[in-house]
């Protein structure tokens, strides 16, 4: 298999490449991966509904066999408009003994 750097030594543009090791997904597995999002985690074998980088590359990985690396999947999903959200304070209805526990 060629590296990075041989395919623009032998005259090829280099997206054979990032296509191969996973550097992107087409528009329409885009959208597929957007409406995979709204299914939620559960659907997908996680017992919580949060979804994390590593459970999102996992997706991509089984449905379009493209690997991604966490940072990848960060990138990716800030390209297409999504951004991590955090709550801006505590629930009032936060019970410190049970997280503790």
């Amino acid at each position: 298999m060629a590296a990075a750097g041989d395919c623009w030594r032998h005259g090829g543009s280099g997206v054979g490449w990032a296509r191969r090791f996973g550097l992107q997904l087409s528009v329409e597995q885009l959208k597929k991966l957007a409406e995979l999002r709204f299914e939620g985690p559960t659907v997908h074998g996680w017992d919580d509904a949060r979804w994390t980088l590593a459970r999102v590359a996992e997706v991509i990985e089984r449905r379009f066999g493209v690997s991604y690396t966490l940072r990848g999947v960060s990138y990716l999903l800030h390209r297409v408009g999504y951004s991590q959200q955090v709550p801006t304070r505590r629930a009032v209805e936060r019970d410190r003994e049970a997280i503790a526990g």
